[in-house]
């Protein structure tokens, strides 16, 4: 919500057809007019990126470069170099999302790397160590920041000392290396369940994250295989929060971290067989 402070009400926003819910909310409490870019690969469309910065005033784009939620993708260096050359040419602020970029071992450069002088990279601690650390991260450009505090002490105000210091000692002794590593690990078991167990329904995943996008057969509705998950006690994510554009596919996400493995194929199993029963 911080990095929403470089924008005012009324600006024009590009994101994924398929983005994080939360900045579909944020970007609504701000008044932003949010606009969708499709996807190419492993990364927003920069051709349609580019045709509508010549149409639009577009402001931002929120990416998601390494480990997109929820396709699991991660934007190949290239792909990075052309999204950082139209910012620069149309003159685009990039808020970066790298909650989950911890998943991936060996990224490729973030773009606030890349183009720091344009870009707010957020992240935390929630994702890659414990759900209640709620420690979050923001980096920008020197000439950002007094406006990015303004609006952090007028949202969150700041975390408990406690916490703080907690997170801070984590960082420096290893602590949260160590957790990643380990969270990676686990990761990639709980895929490894999803391939036992959904192989023949092309899962859309990276991995080594802790969720999956499953798109439905042509003949099922996501609608109906949630409701019928949602009888045997299993839920899941439709895709309408994670759509920015009309067209909502007929997709679930699955959450993989919550539970045993044990739990976890048993869900998966049932997944599958709601899907097939819906086939036919």
């Amino acid at each position: 919500m911080s990095a929403m402070a470089l924008l005012e009400p009324g600006d024009v926003a590009a994101a994924d057809a398929l983005t994080y819910p939360g900045f579909k909310l944020a970007a609504e409490a701000c008044h932003l007019e949010l606009v969708s870019i499709p996807a190419a690969g492993r990364g927003p469309d920069p051709d349609v990126l580019a045709q509508l910065c010549k149409r639009r005033k577009v402001r931002a784009i929120y990416a998601m470069p390494t480990l997109h939620n929820p396709l699991g993708w991660v934007m190949a260096a290239q792909r990075r170099r052309e999204l950082v050359a139209i910012a620069r040419k149309h003159d685009l602020n990039v808020i970066e999302d790298g909650a989950y970029a911890f998943l991936e071992e060996a990224p490729p450069p973030p773009i606030a790397a890349l183009a720091p002088e344009r870009t707010v990279y957020v992240s935390g601690l929630s994702k890659s160590v414990a759900t209640g650390l709620r420690v979050g991260m923001i980096h920008g450009p020197q000439q950002w920041i007094e406006k990015l505090e303004r609006a952090i002490r007028a949202t969150t105000w700041h975390t408990p000392a406690v916490m703080t210091a907690i997170a801070c000692s984590w960082l420096e002794d290893g602590t949260v290396t160590r957790l990643q590593a380990q969270k990676r690990i686990d990761a990639r078991q709980r895929q490894d369940i999803v391939t036992e167990t959904l192989r023949h329904l092309k899962p859309v995943r990276h991995p080594t994250s802790y969720f999956v996008w499953l798109s439905m057969p042509e003949e099922v509705r996501a609608d109906a295989v949630s409701k019928e998950l949602m009888r045997a006690d299993v839920l899941v994510s439709p895709a309408d929060p994670y759509a920015t554009s009309k067209h909502i596919p007929h997709a679930i996400r699955l959450e993989l971290g919550s539970g045993d493995v044990h739990t976890l194929r048993q869900s998966l199993q049932t997944v599958a067989r709601a899907v097939a029963a819906l086939a036919y």
